[in-house]
């Protein structure tokens, strides 16, 4: 199979500057939109995990299904994890009562034995080798972990350890800056710092989500979870067909 057959068949995005913004604006989305469902519609942890979770495993049978990389698609895709990784998060860490902390931790331990496992089985956790069924799974799975994982180690971070939504959000951005230097200026693998910055991009969007829609007195700024989501998800449509979408190529 030549290269450009091969670079077809990888259906996720070049990583570029405005991939990060469109994902830390998706994973906002996930936190306001979960937050709607679950607290502002009264339908619960459960019942929101259950309405995301179909939506997200019905986008992502869409994404690798298709023939060839879909922009709309695969963001379709992923809000639905940054949305069914809300709620979830949500249930496991309050409805079955184990708390920020060890929500975090047992994600934690989840995410990290996937990637392990997703190397051992295929060789490689990059991107760019996202060409088979088999690795599109890996990759989503991942992904959903990553986003249940942000959502608990955002609450965590703003609520357990104090720092607030404003505290929080510049912890995780300080940690995104951090890996951006490390990218320029060190050796480290660029496959690891994308990971690591994809999975910390996720409590920035939770914290952050939860500064727009919390109430006033808990130090947020109390915005209609209904008008925040429309906002963001208007935002997104706009980002995506303006930015330069193109699959990721085998040679990066």
């Amino acid at each position: 199979m030549n290269t450009e057959m091969k670079d077809a068949l990888v259906k996720v995005p070049q990583v570029t500057l405005g991939f990060w913004v469109v994902k830390i604006l998706a994973t906002t989305l996930g936190e306001t939109g979960g937050d709607a469902v679950s607290m502002s519609m009264d339908l619960g942890y459960l019942i929101g995990t259950v309405i995301f979770m179909a939506f997200f495993i019905l986008a992502v049978m869409f994404q690798i299904s298709s023939k060839k990389f879909n922009p709309c698609i695969y963001w379709v895709a992923i809000v639905a994890s940054t949305t069914v990784g809300t709620t979830l998060a949500d249930f496991a860490d309050r409805s079955l009562g184990i708390g920020y902390l060890g929500g975090s931790t047992l994600l934690a331990v989840l995410l990290v034995s996937t990637l392990f496992i997703w190397y051992k089985t295929l060789g490689s956790i990059s991107v760019s080798s996202i060409e088979t069924p088999k690795a599109e799974m890996f990759y989503w799975l991942t992904i959903m972990f990553s986003q249940t994982l942000g959502t608990a180690l955002g609450d965590w971070t703003a609520d357990s350890a104090g720092l607030g939504y404003v505290g929080a959000a510049y912890i995780f951005a300080g940690g995104l800056a951090l890996i951006l230097a490390a990218f320029f200026l060190t050796k480290i693998s660029h496959t690891i710092l994308f990971w690591l910055a994809f999975i910390l991009t996720r409590p920035l969007g939770a914290v952050v989500g939860d500064f727009l829609d919390k109430p006033i007195a808990q130090g947020g700024l109390e915005f209609s979870r209904y008008t925040a989501t429309g906002v963001l998800m208007v935002a997104i449509i706009i980002l995506v067909a303006v930015l330069p979408q193109r699959a990721a190529s085998k040679s990066h």
